[in-house]
């Protein structure tokens, strides 16, 4: 596995390549394999906003909106023969946002939808049934590139897991004490962390070890974190 584009020379996109297969890490959050036309996108949990008001608390709905407009710029730019989602999609009970996303999915009929199941991912059968998505209650492989919602416990000799769940993130410090945190991709020997797709999510700072590659994310562009990069 080697790094073909440096973050420093490409702010939107860093790619590397696994046993063959490019991938591309973009900003957007995504990742792209550009040969298979495969989006990769984890921890969408659209639906949560409606969620919360069941419970009270006044959450508005076009916080969701951000999410769909991403999702819509990344499937018009890139065409994708298949999108995976890598669990955590629409967050637990039914409510009406559920509708909303299989209209806004229908947008897109030359794609094929996968959903690997996550945690949040409760919905009936019936549901499921209604929607234009293929769902996969197990991992699945394209090669030796594993998907997954959680992180494999074990990952064969030779192989990559490419998972979520975990909503990774960063705090960055400044040399005057300021601190920015930031969503973030975790590379770390065989498995390689998505961010949350979601902007309704929060995040788990990481504690990377030698030899692991942090690349974090921002509106505008990638950050590569250095070795001897303060981080907190």
């Amino acid at each position: 596995m080697h790094e073909v584009n440096n973050s420093i020379n490409n702010l939107t996109q860093v790619s590397f390549e696994f046993d063959g297969i490019a991938l591309s890490i973009r900003k957007e959050k995504a990742v792209w394999m550009p040969a298979l036309k495969v989006l990769l996108i984890a921890d969408l949990h659209f639906g949560k906003a409606a969620h919360f008001r069941k419970s009270g608390i006044p959450i508005p709905e076009p916080i969701h909106d951000a999410d769909l407009s991403q999702l819509n710029k990344l499937q018009e730019e890139l065409q994708p023969t298949q999108t995976y989602f890598l669990g955590d999609l629409f967050h637990s009970d039914w409510n009406s946002q559920w509708d909303y996303f299989n209209v806004f999915l229908s947008r897109f009929p030359t794609t094929e939808f996968h959903l690997i199941k996550g945690n949040h991912d409760v919905l009936s059968p019936q549901a499921y049934h209604q929607s234009s998505l293929k769902i996969h209650n197990e991992p699945l492989s394209i090669g030796k590139i594993l998907l997954s919602h959680e992180p494999m416990e074990s990952i064969p000799t030779g192989h990559l897991n490419l998972c979520g769940h975990i909503h990774p993130g960063v705090r960055l410090l400044g040399k005057a004490r300021q601190t920015v945190r930031i969503p973030c991709f975790h590379l770390s020997k065989s498995r390689l962390i998505l961010p949350a797709f979601g902007n309704f999510t929060g995040l788990a700072l990481v504690k990377p070890k030698d030899g692991d590659t942090i690349w974090g994310i921002t509106p505008e562009k990638i950050i590569h974190i250095l070795s001897g990069t303060s981080i907190g």
